[in-house]
């Protein structure tokens, strides 16, 4: 209903100020509608600026490059290509200004490649009626306030801790019911998501600095979920067949009916009281001397973590309505872990948007076609809309689909309804049925994908200007110019993206290896959220491009949550290695094998397995380990080592202190 009122008062302005082009100002209002009105004043400002940059760029090139056609193509798919490049290397709301230059200066520009002497009056009357737009949807969204960004974050949140729970459960299950690699990659895209969603709270302006806090504390419990609950997965599979533990599997019990509890009021005192347990039982099986005892505790042990893990979730969750709950100085600090940026994808984005422009262009050119600028301008929105997907290919197909199913509704407005109407109240109350319509389309985020092909059909279709002009001709022509648009999109996109998937999703796999890499030979004190963050962000990125991928490569043998695993027991025994100065030389030749298997995946691309000489280092470690005075620290980096030893070589039979044959 916002984005309704917004359309009309807009659309009002736009007649009122004889703008030129209403139809441009509507389309923008579609385009920068949000759901989060936390999200609306970074768009505000950001795509403000960019209209301004956009507009600027349209001005130098087109007069001055008039006379040579080919160069001015060029220049401006060169400034629309670096526009993208740069959105989609920004994964923060920055990137709505790179985004909204690229398409300002192509719908400024296109129209008028073939008579540019009027293009800074042009200029002008496109800058005004986006920025009506703007105004008007910034307006309309902070009248009716329709969600707020804390909302958004804690229902995302409690979804998430249901599919968590759920999923932990089945790992707890000694069949892994529900268990699967595409639920955790899930899982793991949800952790993403969530600190996406997190860069828009500083403009969320009530208490943003409190809210952002408890959502970077709240990210990182979240995202040690993944790894925590895959070990305890783990570390079953591993004790399969042992004599089990009878307090050990009696904890497990209990723990599945915790986690298949809902609703559960945090603080939750059940939990407290299997943490207890669990600890305990670590403690008490990590004092033996045999690898089944050091493996029940490393079980126990993450059971722990993960419990613990989920209390707190739920308790941040819950302080998103204002409940009172204690954050740390460091929480406070108001920073949120850097997301990892991808510049070969952002350039691969680049590249498809530029060549998408030639490709627009020359048809127009070849093809001497009335409508080909419209043509350029509509596809250089469905690709800057898009640029930031992992393969945008199968989005730009709905988003055709969803065009061809709104022609016949702007077909009944064009042609039976318009022609009754008689001025701007009658105007928008005949409006109101298909914009409402669609509005609540795009407030459902399952259908919310396809609301902006139907508004841009129907507005498109309808061509708004200052008096109404029903021709057949000029409809079909301009409807035949956006459903080309989007199919030259497509051909684009799947040449420049969506082939270079598995390509890119196997670079991001080697590119793990080396921070792993890196991570056994730092010399710097380790911050455990900040990277299981990050990583966490890389696998979801992982997932995603697996999803779309063809089966059987071979970066679908790495597990990245196996890699997250390894690398928070690398810094564990780096905690170890900088409290105690003695056993580090034990711990560094360990790492420095880990560092080396690392280095020969990433260089052969290809999961190798361990040498047998990892086995004597590791062993040598933990008998460093032993001898430490700490008893955290001691237990802590034991269970690392325990995980290093289960995560590279879970095929080593459980046999008392023995080495590999």
């Amino acid at each position: 209903m916002s984005s309704y009122l917004a359309c009309v008062l807009t659309l009002g302005i736009a007649f009122a100020a004889d703008l030129p082009r209403p139809w441009w100002a509507i389309l923008t209002v579609y385009v920068t509608a949000q759901p989060m009105s936390g999200a609306l004043r970074p768009k505000v400002s950001y795509r403000l600026i960019g209209i301004f940059l956009g507009a600027a760029a349209a001005i130098v090139l087109v007069p001055n490059l008039q006379n040579s056609p080919g160069l001015l193509v060029l220049s401006l798919a060169a400034w629309t290509g670096l526009c993208i490049y740069l959105a989609v290397s920004d994964r923060t709301p920055r990137a709505f200004l790179f985004q909204m230059a690229g398409f300002s200066a192509a719908v400024i520009s296109f129209p008028y490649l073939d008579d540019p002497s009027n293009i800074f009056m042009t200029t002008i009357s496109r800058v005004e009626e986006m920025t009506v737009a703007i105004l008007a949807v910034t307006l309309a969204h902070s009248l009716t306030r329709p969600l707020d960004a804390r909302k958004i974050v804690q229902e995302r949140g409690r979804r998430f801790l249901r599919d968590a729970a759920e999923w932990a459960e089945g790992a707890l299950d000694a069949q892994h019911k529900g268990l699967g690699s595409s639920r955790r990659q899930q899982i793991a895209a949800d952790v993403a998501e969530l600190g996406l969603i997190a860069m828009h709270l500083p403009y969320d302006m009530s208490g943003h600095r409190r809210t952002r806090a408890l959502v970077y504390v709240l990210q990182r419990r979240l995202a040690s979920l993944i790894p925590l609950a895959s070990a305890v997965a783990h570390r079953l599979d591993l004790l399969a067949g042992k004599e089990a533990d009878k307090d050990l599997m009696e904890l497990i019990g209990e723990s599945r009916a915790w986690l298949q509890e809902t609703d559960r009021p945090p603080p939750d005192e059940c939990g407290g009281r299997l943490v207890v347990r669990a600890r305990s039982l670590a403690k008490k099986n990590s004092a033996r001397s045999d690898w089944s005892s050091w493996i029940a505790a490393s079980l126990a042990e993450r059971l722990a973590e993960f419990i613990e893990a989920i209390r707190e979730a739920e308790t941040l969750v819950a302080a998103l309505d204002g409940t009172p709950v204690h954050i740390s100085s460091e929480d406070v600090a108001d920073k949120i872990s850097p997301l990892r940026q991808d510049r070969i994808l952002a350039i691969l984005a680049g590249l498809a948007m530029s060549a998408a422009v030639v490709l627009y262009c020359t048809i127009w050119i070849l093809l001497a076609w009335p409508a080909g600028s419209a043509t350029a301008a509509f596809a250089a929105l469905v690709t800057c809309s898009f640029a930031a997907q992992e393969d945008p290919a199968p989005a730009i197909r709905r988003y055709l689909f969803a065009t061809l199913a709104t022609f016949p509704i702007a077909a009944i407005y064009m042609f039976a309804v318009l022609p009754r109407v008689d001025g701007y109240p009658m105007l928008s109350l005949a409006l109101a049925p298909a914009l409402i319509g669609i509005g609540y389309i795009q407030a459902d985020p399952a259908r919310s994908a396809v609301a902006l092909p139907m508004f841009s059909c129907l507005i498109v279709g309808l061509g708004f200007v200052d008096s109404f002009q029903p021709d057949f001709a000029s409809f079909v022509n301009t409807g035949i110019a956006q459903v080309m648009g989007i199919v030259v999109t497509i051909a684009v996109t799947r040449l420049f993206r969506s082939a270079g998937v598995d390509w890119i999703a196997y670079r991001m796999v080697r590119a793990q290896w080396q921070e792993l890499e890196e991570l056994a030979t730092m010399r710097s004190t380790p911050d455990f959220g900040s990277w299981t963050t990050r990583a966490i962000d890389r696998t979801g990125q992982i997932a995603a491009r697996i999803a779309v991928s063809s089966e059987g490569d071979e970066f679908h043998a790495a597990d990245g949550l196996n890699d997250i695993r390894i690398g928070r027991n690398i810094l564990h025994l780096r905690v170890a290695a900088f409290a105690h100065g003695e056993i580090e030389r034990s711990i560094e030749v360990l790492l420095a094998e880990i560092a080396e298997l690392f280095r020969k995946r990433r260089i052969d691309g290809v999961v190798t397995p361990p040498q047998k000489s990892l086995w004597s280092k590791l062993e040598n470690a933990i008998t460093s380990i032993q001898t430490m005075e700490n008893n955290a620290i001691r237990h802590q980096a034991l269970l690392a080592a325990v995980g290093i030893r289960c995560n590279l070589m879970p095929s080593v039979p459980l046999a008392n202190g023995a080495s590999p044959s």
